[in-house]
């Protein structure tokens, strides 16, 4: 059985997983225009990956939010936020 302390742990890991990290990304490269395969291009992806990072079904690897933040010249948690 769990302690207290162990059930407050797995509670607070539990809510903070449910939450997706949400993104930017479509609205930032919409006011650039700049299409999916050009972005994908210069942060080195596919365009499906930038397509499931849109859609909010990927969650990128903090290297590839960082290139993806610096591209368009913001800070990550300007693009990528709970």
């Amino acid at each position: 059985m769990l302690s207290g302390v162990d059930t407050r742990l797995k509670l607070l890991y539990n809510s903070r997983i449910m939450h997706r990290v949400r993104n930017r990304v479509y609205e930032l490269r919409q006011a650039k225009s700049i299409r999916q395969e050009d972005l994908a291009h210069h942060v080195g992806v596919t365009r499906q990956t930038i397509i499931a990072i849109e859609g909010g079904n990927y969650t990128p690897s903090v290297a590839l939010a960082l290139r993806i933040a610096h591209f368009f010249k913001k800070h990550v948690d300007e693009v990528f936020y709970f």
